[in-house]
C-alpha cells in the first residue's frame, strides 16, 4: 500500500455506485442511531416498543452522519487508488460513526468475534454503546482503527502529522470538527505543513467539517464568508477545495470529484519533490465540507428544528421510551434508512454493499498504523556508560547533566539514522536545555523560508521544533501511537500547558494495556530541564515544579517519575525509559554546571535499585542513625549534601544517614504502585521511629502524599518549593524555600531536642549566615564564595 495514487485515472463515478455508496451510508447512519437508542429489535422485525429502548440514552448524533460520509468515500479512493489510509475523528465524540463504520468492513467482529455480522451480533453491537459493561461513547481505545479518542477536542491535526512523520507510505484523513477548529491547539496545527518533507513523510488530508455548530452555539467559522474562510486557509499554507449541499446525491458526486482531484494534486506534488524545479514548500490540499449537523435526522422535534440544528448535537430525541409521540418518530426516522434494503434475512450487510469496503488491512480499522505497537521496532542503543562523567571527587563540578545527556542522545540519533524511527520534539528549547550535541549528528526539520543567518534549519531533520508546547506534545504522541520512538524536552515550568494532553495519553495508555489485541507502544518520554530552582534568571513566572504532581494523578501501571542527583543517573536513567514501553515516564534534570555525586558504576546500581543510602555522604555505619537526611532531586541534593557536611563538622557525634531518591514511585507502598517499596524496606532506609529530613525538589506536600500510609510518617519533614520565587541568585531561590543547607541544619536541630547546648550555637551560626547571605547578596549581586565555591571534603 502507499500513499501516492496510482497511475490510473478515475473517469467519474458512476451512478451506480454512487446508489451503492448512498446505500452504504444508510446502513452507517442505521447502525449509529441504532447504537445510540436500542438494545433490541436492531432490525425493526417487529414495531418499535418502549423495553427496545435503552433506559439511559447517551451519544452524539450531530457529528455522526457526516463522518459516516466522509469514511463510506475514503472506502472508495482506498479501493480504487490501493492507497494506505487512516481515519482520525477530531469529533470524536461521534463515536457511532466509527464503531459502525468497523463492524460493517468486518475489523470489529474479528477483533471482538462476540460481536458477530448478523441480528444477533447488531443487538450487542447496539447495546454495548454508551452502557454499563460495553464500550465508550467516543472513539475510544476499544474501537478499531482508532489513534485518537477526540474526547477531547484540539488535538486530531497534531496527531495526525505526528503519525506521517517518517511514514511516507501512509495517508491520514484527518477530520476536524468546526467546533473543535476553534481551539488554540487546532489553530496552531494548521501550520504543521510547514514541517512536512514531501519526499520522506507522509501526507496529511484535513477534513474540515463545517455543519455549523457546537453544542449550543454556532461555530465561527460557520459565520464567516465562504471568501474569508477560504482565504484563512490560503493564508496557512492549504489548498482549500468545497463540498457543499444537503441532497445527498449532489454531494456524493461533488465529494467523489473532489477526492479524486485531491490525490491527483497529492500525486503531482510527491512526484515533484525532491526535483529541480519544485516548489520549496508545496500547498497541500484539503477539504471543506459543508453538511447539515444531523443530516437525515428529524428534521424537527416538538415544532423546534433539530437537522441543521444545535439540537441535533447530541440525542435529538430524547425520550422515546415514555413518549409515545417520539417513540413513532423514532420509528420512522430508524425507518427512513429502510434497512431491509440494506440487511439480508439473517441481518448481514448485503453483498453488494459490503463488496464496497477495502479489503485485508486496506480497512482502515485493520491498518496496522491504527496498531503501533504491531509495527514498533526497538531503538538501536548505544551503551550509555561510555558518555558517563569521569568521577574523581565526590561533588565536583560538571558540565550540565543535560549537556551530558546530549551526547548520548546524539548517539541515539546517529544508530537509528537508518531506520528513521526516533525523533526529538520541543518548543525551541532544545538548545536552551543544552542537548547542543544533538546538532551534530542532525538538524532542525523546516520546510518553510530559511535565511543565510539560520541555524541547524534543513529540510530533513530528527529535530522537530515549534513554539506551541501542544503540538510537541500532539506530534510525539501521533508518533509513538503509529509505532516509533521519541523525546520531548521542555522547561519544567510551561510543560503544564499541556497537562490536559497528557491525561488523555496516560489514559489511553491504561485502556489499551488490557486489550490484548492492541500492542504496546513505545513510552511517552518527557525530560524536564530549565526547572525551578534554576529559574533564577527567569523569576517567579518559570517558576513551577507542579507537574509532577499532576503526573503521580495516574495509574500507577502508567507512570514513572525520576529525578536522577547527576549526570550518570541522569543517563542511566534515560537508557531505561527510552528502551520501555507503554508507560509516561518524566524526567527532571539540570542543565546548569553542578557537582558530580557517582561514578557510573554506582549511578547504574543506585539507578537500578531506584533510592538507596549513600554511605560515603552517611556516619551512621556502626550504630543507628540519629537523623535521617533524605533528599530528590539535583539542587536538593547539594543542599542536603552541604547541610550534612555542617552537620558532620560542627557535631561529629551526630550519626546521620542520607538517603536519595530518583524513583519516585519507591514512596509508594508496593501495594500502591508495581516500583514501592514494602513497608519493612521502607522502615530499613528511613528508620521507623527517627526524624527525616526531606528536601525535595517539587511541593512538599507531595512526599506526604506518597508517605502518609508509613510507619514514620509523623516524623517525616518535607522542604521544597513554595510558591517562593522572583529574578534573584540560585542560591537564594533555595533559601526563599527554606531549602538550603542552612535551613536544613536548623530543622535538624529542632527536631532533635537532645542536641542541648551544642545545637543552640550551631543555629544561631546558620541564622547569621542567612543574614551574611542577604547582605552580600543585594550588594554583589552573587551567592557568596562559600556558596560558589563549596566542594564536599568528607
Amino acid at each position: 500500500m502507499e500513499n501516492k495514487p496510482s497511475d490510473r485515472k478515475s473517469a467519474g463515478v458512476s451512478d451506480e455506485l454512487i446508489h451503492k455508496m448512498d446505500a452504504y451510508w444508510r446502513a452507517s447512519n442505521y447502525l449509529s442511531v441504532g447504537q445510540i437508542y436500542l438494545r433490541d429489535n436492531p432490525l425493526l422485525r417487529q414495531p418499535l416498543q418502549p423495553e427496545h429502548i435503552k433506559h439511559m440514552l447517551l451519544g452524539h448524533w450531530g457529528t455522526t452522519p457526516g463522518q459516516n460520509f466522509i469514511y463510506v468515500h475514503l472506502n472508495r479512493i482506498i479501493r480504487e487508488y490501493g492507497l494506505n489510509m487512516i481515519y482520525v475523528s477530531g469529533p470524536g465524540h461521534g463515536g457511532p460513526a466509527l464503531v459502525g463504520q468497523t463492524y460493517l468492513e468486518g475489523t470489529y467482529s474479528e477483533v471482538y468475534p462476540d460481536i458477530t455480522p448478523d441480528e444477533a451480533g447488531l443487538k450487542k453491537l447496539f447495546t454495548q454503546f454508551s452502557y454499563p459493561g460495553g464500550i465508550p461513547s467516543h472513539v475510544s481505545p476499544e474501537c478499531p482503527g482508532s489513534i485518537h479518542e477526540g474526547g477531547e477536542l484540539g488535538y486530531s491535526l497534531s496527531h495526525s502529522f505526528g503519525a506521517v512523520f517518517d511514514n511516507p507510505n501512509l495517508i491520514v484523513a484527518c477530520v476536524v470538527g468546526d467546533g473543535e477548529a476553534e481551539t488554540g491547539p487546532l489553530a496552531t496545527a494548521w501550520h504543521s505543513n510547514k514541517f512536512l518533507n514531501p519526499v520522506n513523510d507522509g501526507v496529511v488530508l484535513p477534513i474540515l467539517h463545517l455543519n455549523g455548530y457546537k453544542i449550543a452555539n454556532p461555530t465561527i467559522f460557520a459565520r464567516i464568508s465562504s471568501e474569508e474562510l477560504e482565504s484563512l486557509f490560503r493564508g496557512y499554507g492549504w489548498e482549500p477545495h468545497v463540498v457543499e449541499g444537503s441532497d445527498p446525491f449532489p454531494v456524493h458526486r461533488q465529494m467523489a470529484a473532489v477526492l479524486d482531484e485531491v490525490l491527483q494534486k497529492i500525486r503531482a506534488i510527491r512526484d515533484a519533490a525532491g526535483r529541480p524545479g519544485a516548489p520549496d514548500r508545496p500547498r497541500w490540499p484539503m477539504i471543506i465540507l459543508k453538511t447539515p449537523k444531523g443530516w437525515t435526522g428529524p428534521k424537527l422535534v416538538d415544532g423546534l428544528p433539530v437537522e441543521g440544528s444545535f439540537r441535533s448535537h447530541q440525542v435529538p430525541i430524547a425520550d422515546p421510551a415514555q413518549n409515545p409521540a417520539h417513540l413513532r418518530q423514532l420509528e420512522d426516522w430508524l425507518k427512513s434508512y429502510r434497512p431491509a434494503e440494506l440487511f439480508d434475512d439473517r441481518g448481514r450487510l448485503r453483498p453488494e454493499l459490503a463488496a464496497l469496503a477495502p479489503e485485508g488491512l486496506s480497512r482502515m480499522g485493520s491498518n496496522p498504523q491504527a496498531n503501533g505497537g504491531l509495527l514498533l521496532r526497538d531503538l538501536s542503543m548505544p551503551d550509555f556508560k561510555g558518555f558517563g562523567w569521569k568521577l574523581n571527587a565526590r561533588g565536583e563540578p560538571g558540565p550540565g547533566d543535560t549537556w551530558i545527556l546530549g551526547q548520548f542522545i546524539r548517539d541515539v540519533i546517529k544508530l537509528n539514522q537508518e531506520q528513521r524511527n526516533f525523533r526529538v520534539f520541543g518548543p525551541d528549547e532544545t538548545l536552551s536545555n543544552r542537548l547542543n550535541a544533538l546538532f551534530e549528528a542532525t538538524n532542525r526539520q523546516w520546510e518553510a523560508e530559511t535565511l543565510s543567518s539560520d541555524e541547524f534549519l534543513k529540510k530533513e531533520g530528527r529535530v522537530m521544533e515549534v513554539l506551541s508546547e501542544h503540538q510537541c506534545e500532539g506530534w510525539l504522541e501521533g508518533y509513538l501511537l503509529t509505532g516509533r520512538h521519541g523525546l520531548f524536552n521542555c522547561y519544567e515550568a510551561f510543560i503544564h500547558i499541556i497537562d490536559s494532553m497528557f491525561n488523555q495519553h496516560a489514559k489511553w495508555l491504561k485502556v489499551t494495556a488490557h486489550l490484548p489485541w492492541r500492542r504496546k507502544i513505545a513510552s511517552l518520554n518527557i525530560l524536564l530541564a530549565s526547572h525551578v530552582w534554576r529559574q533564577d534568571h527567569n523569576g517567579f513566572t518559570h517558576q513551577d515544579p507542579g507537574f509532577i504532581d499532576h503526573v503521580v494523578n495516574k495509574k500507577a501501571e502508567i507512570v514513572r517519575v525520576y529525578l536522577p542527583p547527576d549526570a550518570n543517573c541522569l543517563l542511566s536513567v534515560m537508557d531505561h525509559c527510552l528502551r520501555s514501553k507503554h508507560y509516561v515516564n518524566v524526567v527532571v534534570a539540570g542543565k546548569h554546571p553542578a557537582p558530580q555525586w557517582l561514578s557510573m558504576e554506582e549511578a547504574v546500581m543506585h539507578c537500578a535499585q531506584g533510592i538507596g543510602i549513600w554511605g560515603w555522604a552517611s556516619n551512621d555505619q556502626n550504630a543507628a542513625p540519629d537523623v535521617v537526611m533524605a533528599c530528590a532531586g539535583d539542587v536538593p541534593t547539594l543542599e542536603a549534601i552541604a547541610a550534612v557536611s555542617i552537620l558532620r563538622d560542627k557535631l561529629p557525634a551526630l550519626k546521620v544517614r542520607v538517603v536519595n531518591v530518583v524513583d519516585l514511585m519507591k514512596l509508594q507502598p508496593a501495594t500502591e504502585h508495581p516500583h514501592g517499596l514494602n513497608d519493612r524496606d521502607f522502615d530499613l532506609l528511613f528508620t521507623p521511629d527517627k526524624p527525616i529530613i526531606f528536601a525535595f525538589h517539587g511541593y512538599p506536600w507531595l512526599i506526604h502524599r506518597l508517605t502518609y500510609r508509613r510507619t514514620n510518617h509523623d516524623n517525616l519533614h518535607v522542604r521544597g518549593y513554595k510558591e517562593e520565587g522572583t529574578i534573584t541568585t540560585a542560591f537564594d531561590m533555595t533559601v526563599l524555600n527554606e531549602l538550603d543547607r542552612f535551613h536544613l541544619v536548623q530543622d535538624v536541630i529542632d527536631r532533635l531536642p537532645g542536641l542541648a547546648e551544642l545545637g543552640a550555637y550551631l543555629k544561631q551560626e546558620m541564622q547569621e549566615r542567612l543574614i551574611a547571605h542577604h547582605s552580600y547578596i543585594r550588594e554583589n549581586g552573587m551567592d557568596m564564595p562559600e556558596i560558589r565555591d563549596w566542594t564536599w571534603k568528607q
